[in-house]
């Protein structure tokens, strides 16, 4: 089997490399890809690894011997899965792997926003407690946890461990999701807006969700609330939700993913008061890429095998 791996980049590194792939054939690993070189470099290949990488419609007819994509992701939004479907190409993805690692990374966001540590941190290399006259300052405010509410958007595995977290913490948890979830206390999105101290976004990038935490959704929310959004970037209206925070109306932000990755130069949260931006690193721990690789050769190996499994 000949396989091309088209943006190798984003995901070895730190201890995770590719080399479980030779016992499957010829393997040919970029490190990027543009958008420009996709049919070019996948040619006569007949599976393709990728993790960001458009497969569209036109790629695939333009690489008729291509049969398998797969995909170092849980989200597939990349790919065009109903021309795969049609075309007889296999497009398989990897469901949970980074649970405990978004859940955690969506608990570091607020408890940087709630405990500063950081900023406090930063004020004591600065000299400050050297200089203090006393044996504690605390002029950044500090909040606890313990007794506040917690609205979850999105209650698949990612939403419940960070519910499970939470209620470590002692808060109240409330959920939105689009079934019913019998073991929670469940609130239509603007009912979970009004009443949480801290809303966290856990749901799915679609065609319902895109844009739903607009200026609207962010005037719902508490005076003094922090958002958190780990899920996907074009969840969220940037403009508004900097706007929220300009205002004073939101005390904070914590976001991983933004609408346009990498950041531009002009998103509206550059540089933004009281907001937190990762560089989408949630599910980049060691431990979480190797196992989202453990999973891409069990997906590859069942699928040579003819039983393929993880299709989305």
């Amino acid at each position: 089997m000949r396989i091309v791996v088209l943006d190798a980049a984003t995901v070895v590194g730190g201890g995770v490399e590719l080399d479980f792939l030779q016992e499957f054939g010829q393997v040919t690993a970029y490190d990027l890809t543009s958008p420009e070189q996709v049919v070019e470099r996948v040619g006569d290949a007949e599976a393709v690894l990728c993790n960001k990488v458009q497969i569209t419609a036109q790629v695939m007819a333009a690489c008729p011997r291509l049969r398998y994509v797969g995909l170092f992701a849980t989200g597939y939004n990349n790919v065009d899965v109903a021309y795969a479907a049609a075309h007889g190409v296999t497009v398989c993805n990897v469901p949970g792997y980074s649970t405990e690692a978004v859940a955690q990374h969506t608990f570091a966001l607020i408890l940087a926003l709630t405990n500063r540590a950081g900023e406090y941190n930063a004020t004591v290399a600065q000299g400050d407690w050297i200089k203090s006259a006393t044996f504690s300052y605390f002029p950044i405010p500090l909040a606890e946890l313990n007794g506040k509410t917690i609205g979850i958007v999105g209650y698949g595995a990612i939403g419940r461990r960070v519910g499970e977290i939470a209620r470590a913490f002692g808060m109240q948890v409330v959920v939105c999701g689009r079934r019913p979830i019998p073991d929670a206390t469940q609130l239509p999105l603007e009912e979970l807006l009004a009443v949480s101290d801290i809303v966290t976004l856990h749901c799915p990038l679609n065609e319902d969700s895109q844009g739903m935490m607009d200026a609207a959704a962010f005037a719902r929310m508490k005076p003094g609330a922090i958002f958190i959004n780990t899920a996907r970037g074009p969840l969220v209206d940037e403009a508004a939700l900097r706007s929220a925070l300009d205002s004073g109306h939101l005390a904070g932000a914590g976001v991983d993913v933004l609408c346009r990755e990498p950041m531009a130069p002009d998103c509206p949260l550059y540089n933004a008061p009281n907001c937190l931006i990762t560089p989408h690193i949630a599910w980049a721990g060691v431990e979480t890429r190797q196992r989202l690789m453990g999973i891409v050769v069990e997906n590859l190996r069942q699928f040579a095998a003819g039983t393929p499994i993880n299709r989305v």
